[in-house]
């Protein structure tokens, strides 16, 4: 059986990701983080998933990475998240990371120079990504009616949030890292525990809940909780198409086995 951890930062996210799940058992980690671990089944494939709630901020979701990581072994690993569109997108829509960028590390000297950390979605997960966003299968996961947009593209990390075209950090953005589509404050800590486990297949999912200039009236109008369904959507659609190195590589030796076998026989 596969297996995958998906992190979540808040409730909202949590939840959207549980539905998702079957046959949900509480488990906890010796040092104290408190999993769920459900089945997905798809086909002729089963996933077993964990879930966990992190917390905001980059370092708890980088830390949990690695413990999870650490603790399952698993195959996959993804961060349901919502985000802030930057340009291009809109409420509901949903960005696959290529990369994030983090875009508050450079070097202060007359003016500040970026020399960003860049984390990288794996390739496989990118390719299975663009894939999934070229087709309308995965909108048969809703709940609703909508017809959001996927894009597979970068996104930039950092700790503050902007809420104005016109400030500085907005326009900072734009001129240095003017092919993200969204800004979040968790990806990095998550693709570097992935970078650290190279066995693991690790991609960041967001689901577009604000727009600058525009976050106070789509917080009301509830497009957090829209953001992660169509996330937590997006992201069980990649499980469902997607096919675990270990797992093949396990059937390849099996397959070799049975060979060696026939051949013994004869």
């Amino acid at each position: 059986m596969s297996c995958a951890v998906i992190l979540t930062a808040i409730r909202v996210e949590y939840m959207a990701v549980r539905a998702h799940l079957s046959d949900l058992t509480e488990e906890m980690h010796p040092n104290g983080t408190i999993y769920e671990r459900g089945k997905f089944s798809i086909d002729c494939q089963e996933w077993e998933v964990a879930i966990v709630e992190t917390g905001a901020r980059n370092s708890p979701a980088g830390i949990e990475a690695e413990r999870a990581i650490a603790y399952f072994n698993p195959d996959v690993i993804l961060f349901v998240r919502v985000a802030g569109g930057i340009k291009d997108v809109q409420l509901g829509d949903v960005v696959a990371a290529t990369k994030v960028y983090g875009y508050e590390s450079g070097k202060v000297a007359e003016t500040f120079r970026p020399r960003p950390d860049v984390g990288l979605s794996n390739y496989n997960m990118i390719q299975r990504a663009r894939a999934e966003a070229r087709k309308e299968d995965w909108l048969a996961r809703l709940s609703d009616s909508d017809k959001p947009n996927v894009f597979v593209a970068p996104i930039a990390r950092g700790e503050k949030v902007i809420a104005n075209k016109k400030s500085d950090l907005f326009e900072f953005l734009q001129q240095n890292y003017g092919d993200a589509l969204a800004v979040e404050i968790e990806g990095i800590g998550i693709l570097q525990a992935a970078h650290t486990n190279q066995q693991v297949s690790a991609l960041i999912i967001r689901g577009i809940s604000s727009l600058i200039d525009d976050k106070s009236r789509a917080n009301k109008e509830g497009s957090e909780e829209v953001a992660a369904r169509h996330a937590s959507a997006f992201a069980f659609e990649i499980l469902a198409k997607f096919k675990s190195t270990k797992n093949q590589q396990t059937l390849a030796k099996q397959d070799v086995k049975y060979h060696q076998k026939v051949l013994n026989f004869f």
